[in-house]
């Protein structure tokens, strides 16, 4: 094994409370150590810079995901082989059966349902005037149509987000918070992978599609269960924390809805820029298989690096001014839902629900007035546990 060189330090823990909190100054620092940084209280590769990330992203055969995507070997060891947890042909296989109705054409089928649930949200709450954007605005779709879709349950549909949360927290370090979600993380693998699953799922839904390919041959009967899991993510936490980001930066920047407001068409624009600059996903790991040099760094094979997507997404390499929210900016080409072959499989159905959502408000919103945001602390993933908003 080859001696690492020239590769800085950073004595920080990446997943301490207060570094979650406000994560930014952080990054701004690793970024200028160098392209690569060793994280001592982590036993990590840190690697921060946007064009650096998303070559990593790009190149699986030498940044693998075979060997999980945590910051710690109890749950990579667990997940090997999952969509997440795996590399071509094994995941190409896997991701068609889980990402076919979550193509743009299949949601197709769904999406005047969707604006229309969302234009009847909105009403409702610029009648009350005063809500709370994650409890009762950003949840709202998730829970009351896209969960359904995935078929589960009553008892299923109101665990999901625990379990969702669980499974995002447990892929950091295994700290005080990833080992409480192992409990829920436990709860939901026997959950889905009791014998009576199949007869709990609603015909014709996401989860039953999985089944029925199990029945084509097309994948092994015991994976169904585990692919299940797969739509926790797309379907619930990623999407109501970047929908929840829209508006805390919309109401931080009023005269950024204000253009919005006047040009409908920004849409686009706005949900990308508040993907790059709020991502709900912080960054994976993954597992090096031949020694990489990175930047002036060589970092040997076996090493496990961190990709950090959040910090990319602020890189000043790629981004003018990359502080400042801009709906004018054009930044289709953020690392908000990944790169590469592990893309975000849910990514068509984030921008659906969040499209339909703020072409409700442009034509009845005129300022969101914030009051003092909650955050939630969560391993993996960046977002907000409460926000209370006034309309107007």
């Amino acid at each position: 094994m080859p001696t690492v060189t020239n590769c800085p330090a950073y004595d920080v823990d990446l997943y301490d409370d207060e570094v979650l909190r406000n994560p930014y100054p952080h990054y701004r620092a690793l970024r200028e150590l160098g392209a690569a940084v060793w994280l001592p209280r982590n036993s990590l590769y840190a690697l921060s810079r946007f064009e650096d990330v998303r070559a990593a992203l790009r190149n699986p055969g030498l940044f693998s995901s075979a060997e999980g995507v945590a910051a710690n070997e109890v749950v990579n060891e667990m997940s090997k082989g999952t969509t997440l947890a795996s590399d071509a042909p094994l995941h190409d296989r896997l991701r068609a059966i889980i990402a076919a109705p979550l193509l743009p054409r299949a949601l197709e089928d769904i999406g005047p349902r969707i604006r229309a649930e969302a234009r009847q949200l909105v009403d409702d709450l610029v009648r009350r005037g005063r809500f709370d954007a994650v409890a009762d605005l950003a949840r709202h779709l998730p829970l009351t149509i896209v969960s359904k879709l995935v078929g589960l349950e009553d008892y299923g549909r109101s665990s999901m987000l625990r379990w969702a949360s669980a499974t995002f927290n447990v892929l950091g370090t295994m700290n005080e918070r990833g080992c409480t979600a192992m409990k829920d993380v436990q709860e939901m693998r026997g959950y889905l992978g009791s014998v009576a699953i199949r007869e709990r799922l609603r015909p014709g839904s996401w989860g039953q599609r999985i089944f029925d390919a199990g029945d084509r041959g097309e994948v092994e009967p015991e994976r169904c269960p585990v692919l299940m899991r797969d739509y926790l993510g797309p379907s619930l936490d990623t999407t109501i924390f970047a929908t929840a980001n829209l508006i805390l930066l919309f109401g931080q920047h009023p005269d950024q809805w204000d253009l919005v407001r006047q040009d409908p068409a920004l849409i686009p624009n706005a949900i990308n820029e508040a993907l790059r600059l709020e991502s709900p996903l912080r960054g994976f790991t993954r597992h090096l298989t031949a020694d990489a040099t990175i930047g002036d760094a060589v970092i040997p094979a076996g090493s496990r690096v961190l990709l950090l997507y959040a910090s990319a997404n602020r890189d000043e390499r790629k981004w003018q001014d990359p502080e400042r929210f801009d709906v004018r900016r054009r930044a289709s080409d953020h690392l908000g839902f990944g790169n590469g072959t592990h893309m975000c499989a849910g990514l068509h159905l984030a921008r659906l629900e969040m499209t339909a959502l703020l072409e409700a408000l442009v034509e009845k919103v005129a300022r969101f007035d914030i009051g003092e945001p909650v955050r939630a602390l969560n391993n993996v993933l960046r977002g907000l546990a409460s926000l209370p908003v006034r309309v107007s």
